[in-house]
């Protein structure tokens, strides 16, 4: 089963992030920001990262940078709702997905499903 690490500062979007993905089959650790993100990195085996942006003490970009440092091969999807962070993230990390809110559950599902699906096809995992 494919692990995510959900970094998401607002309560309720977490629980219905963490709720879609675990019912579509994925195994889910939800943290309330990025700080609390970065232990899990350390001690657990994570397939993708998938975080908010913007986040109070450390924001989703810098957390995207630190994981890349611990686990090198992680995968990474940005969630937000700002325009300009958008472009931010993708200057930061070329190769992360950005989903922009508002999006839907089945949305977001499809785009980590087509990621992991991705690297099936690609032989990666």
């Amino acid at each position: 089963m494919l692990h995510i690490l959900l970094a998401e500062d607002d309560t309720v979007m977490r629980e219905y992030l963490t709720r879609a993905l675990s019912r579509s089959g994925y195994r889910v650790t939800a943290v309330h920001c990025g700080t609390a993100a970065l232990p899990h990195l350390e001690n657990e085996r994570f397939d993708l990262l998938l975080t908010d942006i913007v986040m109070p003490e450390m924001d989703g970009i810098e957390l995207a940078q630190r994981a890349a440092t611990i686990v090198p091969d992680l995968r990474v999807m940005f969630i937000t709702g700002f325009a300009a962070v958008t472009l931010k993230a993708g200057q930061a990390m070329p190769n992360a997905r950005v989903l922009s809110k508002p999006f839907h559950l089945r949305d977001l599902v499809m785009e980590v499903d087509r990621l992991f699906a991705t690297e099936s096809a690609d032989g990666a995992i």
